[in-house]
């Protein structure tokens, strides 16, 4: 890997098992690198009443957010599979709200990078503030 993904891979493992997923038993852990070179991380936190739970991209753009950042630079999507696992379609739409189609996606496991991605790939003719003005 190369230095920003070893970064970010390091950033999501230290807190993947901090996730709450008890009705999922399935972790996720998101690390993004902001404009500022500061890396944000969140984990997913589910609730019994599943609308309100809370996707681990929702948690580290929050954190990004309340930091004053508001452009994603790199994205790291950490889950304990051995396919590559891509965002929700509800969180791909979160973090294309920051990014560039041509921002890079990490999707990797527990052990390593599985895929390389982008943004433009996951979200084609996504919806932005161009849309609807």
């Amino acid at each position: 890997m190369k230095e920003n993904q070893e970064t970010l891979f390091t950033s999501a493992k230290q807190i993947f098992d901090n996730a709450y997923a008890p009705y999922s038993n399935f972790n996720v852990a998101v690390s993004l690198l902001g404009c500022n070179k500061k890396v944000y991380s969140g984990v997913n936190v589910e609730n019994s009443s599943y609308p309100e739970g809370i996707c681990a991209e929702a948690a580290a753009i929050g954190k990004m957010i309340s930091d004053g950042c508001r452009k994603i630079e790199e994205i790291l999507i950490l889950a304990d599979t051995k396919n590559p696992t891509t965002p929700c379609g509800g969180c791909r739409q979160r973090l294309m709200e920051f990014s560039a189609t041509s921002t890079p996606v990490y999707l990797c496991n527990l052990e390593e990078l599985l895929k390389i991605t982008n943004m433009g790939d996951l979200l084609p003719g996504a919806f932005d503030l161009k849309t609807i003005k």
